[in-house]
């Protein structure tokens, strides 16, 4: 029997990293993909089912020729969870238009040319899961999340869009929205996190929510997410009182 293959991107550091390490020792064949090649080349070289295919995600031909790599080496591709993602707290608390156009470049376009270069095999192999990663920050506005946020929301809309799309080829879309989880990305954060989480555990909630589950959401942890869900239904007024009150944010006068 052939082993199912998973590509992962954003695959050297945190959830990505952690979630590979889980499909491979759960006998999966694994490829990641991420900017840094020795990242890579270190992960691959302590795990026998995981293999390296360095990438840069906000380059459209390459994405396209990584995956036609991918396919070569391992002929069918069953899962693609692309989870590229960058952050800067600091630059996030003014309007920093440069700013905000790299992140988006790389949370929003950059996933969306890695589903650009699996749209055609997956509608053609009518089976099959793409998985986009969000984060909580994506259900309504926070404070001093000019970039992230709304960058973060567009994957949410874009991954209802084409759960129909998708769907009718029979492939299901799926989406991961994480609380706030130990990464390199979440370590640069000022503020307390309420209810943070190891990458381990969000690997485990993937995996299962992936393999053992057919929902459109993965979120976790229920404690939190289900906190965030029931505030974004609120309107604005009361949302922005709350969030407000959470966030120790004040008005100006």
């Amino acid at each position: 029997m052939n082993k199912k293959t998973i590509w992962i991107t954003g695959g050297s550091t945190g959830i990505g990293k952690a979630l590979a390490k889980k499909f491979a020792n759960q006998g999966w064949n694994v490829a990641i993909s991420a900017r840094r090649e020795k990242l890579l080349n270190e992960i691959s070289e302590n795990h026998e089912n995981i293999s390296p295919f360095p990438l840069d995600v906000t380059d459209k031909l390459k994405c396209k020729e990584v995956f036609e790599k991918i396919k070569n080496r391992f002929g069918e591709i069953d899962i693609c969870f692309f989870s590229t993602g960058t952050w800067n707290p600091k630059k996030e608390k003014d309007i920093d238009v440069e700013q905000i156009e790299e992140v988006f470049k790389i949370n929003f376009f950059g996933t969306l040319n890695s589903i650009k270069a699996v749209e055609e095999y997956f509608k053609n192999r009518k089976s099959g899961i793409i998985t986009i990663v969000s984060s909580i920050a994506g259900y309504r506005g926070l404070p001093n999340s000019t970039g992230y946020g709304p960058s973060k929301s567009a994957l949410n809309n874009l991954a209802e869009s084409l759960y129909f799309d998708f769907g009718r080829s029979n492939v299901r879309v799926c989406l991961v929205s994480p609380g706030f989880i130990k990464t390199p990305m979440t370590d640069k954060n000022d503020f307390k996190m309420p209810f943070l989480k190891t990458t381990e555990y969000a690997a485990d909630k993937i995996y299962n929510g992936l393999i053992n589950g057919n929902d459109f959401e993965i979120h976790f942890p229920k404690s939190l997410t289900l906190l965030l869900k029931l505030l974004s239904l609120l309107p604005s007024k009361l949302y922005f009182s709350l969030i407000g009150k959470m966030t120790k944010y004040q008005k100006k006068n």
